[in-house]
């Protein structure tokens, strides 16, 4: 979704009549984050944290969105 929000001047605009779809999946996950505890987490580096990615994806949906698009209006809590 990153690649493709970022690959034009539009797309995040075009995707914005799709975020009923698109945002409940992203709600499920957006908190599944690694909980390790004081030990190093390798997967900071590799983007491998879904909760991480679903957060950076939600950040560009908001700057790419057009106007001022409230990301967080879409989410169910």
């Amino acid at each position: 979704m990153q690649k493709l929000v970022t690959c034009g001047d539009m797309v995040g605009e075009m995707l914005v009549p799709y975020y009923r779809q698109i945002l409940p999946i992203f709600n499920i996950f957006k908190n599944k984050n690694l909980n390790s505890g004081d030990k190093m987490d390798m997967s900071q580096r590799k983007a491998a944290n879904i909760g991480d990615l679903i957060n950076e994806t939600l950040e560009l949906f908001e700057q790419t969105g057009g106007e001022v698009i409230n990301i967080f209006a879409f989410l169910i809590h």
